[in-house]
């Protein structure tokens, strides 16, 4: 395991161990209400690419109803991004609590398990659904790096990007990664949080 690697492994479990406290508080209030909300699961999980390939199962807390990919059929028609991105604006499967949680990014709170598993860092880019072998070659190189709970293009295209685009950040994050970087990311996606941007 080389030093810098070793350095962000670091700065993630201290962080997730520093805000432990306040983050199980958390995750136990999201969970009681996507449980009232609507019928169905709390957790929702899926099968991730992360560094050099590999698939993962990642976590979240659940959004939407529960048969949301059984009427996905019936809503792609409103898909507004470009293959292989889905995105619905005012998706209609998501349920009300589903909504909250998205806008404040409290359905990412699970994915602290991810990170305490090594399977995920805080900062990196974000694990698409689709496997590497639906990548362009050059796409490739965003699976280099640990996948990360937000990156450097969450801070700054959001999503209105395109994937192409994402991944040249992505990119671009892999040649000028540091801990000082990694540092002004968190900053920023809690300002954003608190923006209310985070969907």
């Amino acid at each position: 395991m080389h030093r810098p690697y070793r350095l962000k492994r670091a700065l993630d479990m201290t962080v997730v161990l520093l805000t432990a406290p306040l983050t199980l508080l958390l995750i136990v209030a999201c969970a009681v209400a996507v449980r009232l909300d609507s019928p169905g699961p709390i957790w929702f999980s899926q099968q991730r690419t992360g560094r050099n390939g590999r698939r993962f199962r990642m976590y979240k807390f659940r959004t939407m109803v529960e048969n949301a990919e059984e009427l996905k059929a019936s809503v792609a028609h409103l898909n507004v991004l470009e293959p292989p991105d889905f995105k619905i604006i005012d998706d209609p499967r998501v349920t009300r609590v589903g909504r909250f949680l998205r806008r404040a990014s409290l359905d990412e709170l699970p994915q602290l398990l991810n990170i305490l598993r090594g399977e995920m860092s805080i900062v990196g880019p974000r694990p698409t659904s689709f496997a590497p072998g639906t990548y362009e070659l050059w796409h490739a190189h965003r699976l280099e790096l640990t996948p990360g709970l937000t990156g450097l293009w969450q801070v700054t295209a959001r999503n209105e990007s395109t994937f192409d685009e994402r991944v040249r950040l992505d990119i671009l994050y892999a040649r000028r990664a540091s801990l000082g970087l990694d540092l002004m990311i968190i900053l920023r996606t809690v300002s954003a949080v608190f923006r209310g941007s985070g969907a």
